[in-house]
């Protein structure tokens, strides 16, 4: 069995920011213990935040990091106007499409 880690820049990131955040959001949910959803969270961000420092330096990791957890931080007001859910998909799909278009779209 192969226990290799993968090339940080042939990485997919947006999946995993996708992961970090609906992941988090069901941990916190189905626990019941809202800080437990960060480690989802934390996990993916720093899987991700490795390929984006291979493939953009400080400034690309400094910048999606700020992404994802901006994104983490609106979900919390956007859910009281739209719902959980909702919320919950939106910001995924701001922060893993500017994953796959500043990281992942770029030749390795």
């Amino acid at each position: 069995m192969d226990m290799t880690v993968k090339n940080a820049k042939d990485v997919s990131t947006a999946p995993l920011v996708a992961l970090g955040l609906v992941g988090g959001w069901v941990t916190a949910r189905e626990t019941g213990i809202r800080p437990l959803g960060t480690v989802p969270m934390i996990a993916a961000l720093g899987w991700a935040n490795r390929t984006w420092a291979a493939k953009g330096g400080a400034p690309l990791a400094v910048g999606l990091t700020g992404t994802f957890l901006g994104a983490f931080g609106v979900s919390h007001p956007l859910a009281k106007k739209m719902g959980a859910w909702p919320s919950v998909i939106t910001v995924t799909a701001v922060a893993a499409g500017a994953a796959h278009f500043l990281s992942d779209a770029k030749k390795k």
